[in-house]
């Protein structure tokens, strides 16, 4: 069976209920629906709790996978009791670290409005991210913290716009990820657009994100990393520069 990915629609839906349809042999637990995200496009999976009626948890480890896009498994810690297929249980994500997580993502998609290079690579992560880059140039951390910094306070409203597949395929240039394929395969992708009328950016992406980019907070370049002749990395962290600190 396929798991309806309710987060997709709701990005800040920490709690949900889901039906246990299959158990897998490694104790990963399949639900009919669910709000937990599963690990993709460099964004880890959430982790969080499955409550049971008589109140007892089942603490999960991972969520990510099956053998395609439209099936996710909850991936409990050792020793976890394990559900009954056809059972109902009250989903509940860790929600301070996804808002850490949806934070970061938008931040890096912040970065790639400064940033116009082709991204090689990206991992979002709770305290540091990073983007790869196909440049050359050298660029000041401070000078692209400033500019990340005024998009931010703007507080420009970021929201999801639902294309076709045949509608991406229609237009490539709006993926500017040269190793990370869009979310496609379910007959539509989602569009992260930031700002009125996508005036700020627009482009496929499968993670979750704030509504408004004030809601990133104070975020800085801590690093640009040169990792080959036309590659380089940035490392995005919360808070100031130290040196501003």
């Amino acid at each position: 069976m396929t798991t309806k990915a309710l987060f997709r629609d709701d990005f800040y839906l920490a709690t949900a209920e889901g039906t246990v349809t299959a158990i897998h042999p490694d104790g990963a637990i399949e639900l009919d629906q669910t709000c937990f995200y599963a690990t993709s496009g460099g964004q880890p999976g959430d982790t969080g709790f499955l409550e049971r009626a008589d109140g007892s948890r089942i603490q999960l480890g991972q969520t990510r996978h099956g053998e395609t896009k439209d099936i996710i498994l909850h991936v409990p810690l050792e020793e976890q009791p394990r559900p009954e297929v056809g059972e109902t249980l009250v989903l509940h994500v860790d929600w301070a670290r996804r808002y850490k997580l949806m934070r970061m993502h938008t931040a890096c998609h912040l970065l790639s409005v400064v940033c116009e290079y082709p991204i090689t690579g990206a991992a979002v992560g709770e305290e540091e991210s990073r983007v790869d880059f196909d440049m050359s140039e050298t660029i000041d951390k401070d000078e692209i913290t400033a500019r990340l910094m005024t998009l931010v306070t703007e507080n420009h409203p970021v929201f999801t716009r639902w294309i076709t597949d045949d509608e991406l395929l229609a237009n490539p240039g709006i993926v500017k990820s040269k190793n990370v394929r869009p979310p496609v395969g379910l007959g539509r992708v989602s569009l992260i657009c930031i700002g009125k009328d996508s005036s700020v950016d627009s482009q496929p992406c499968g993670g979750t994100h704030v509504s408004e980019t004030q809601e990133v907070g104070a975020i800085h370049i801590a690093k640009i990393e040169k990792k080959g002749k036309e590659n380089r990395r940035f490392r995005i962290r919360f808070g100031v520069p130290e040196q501003s600190a």
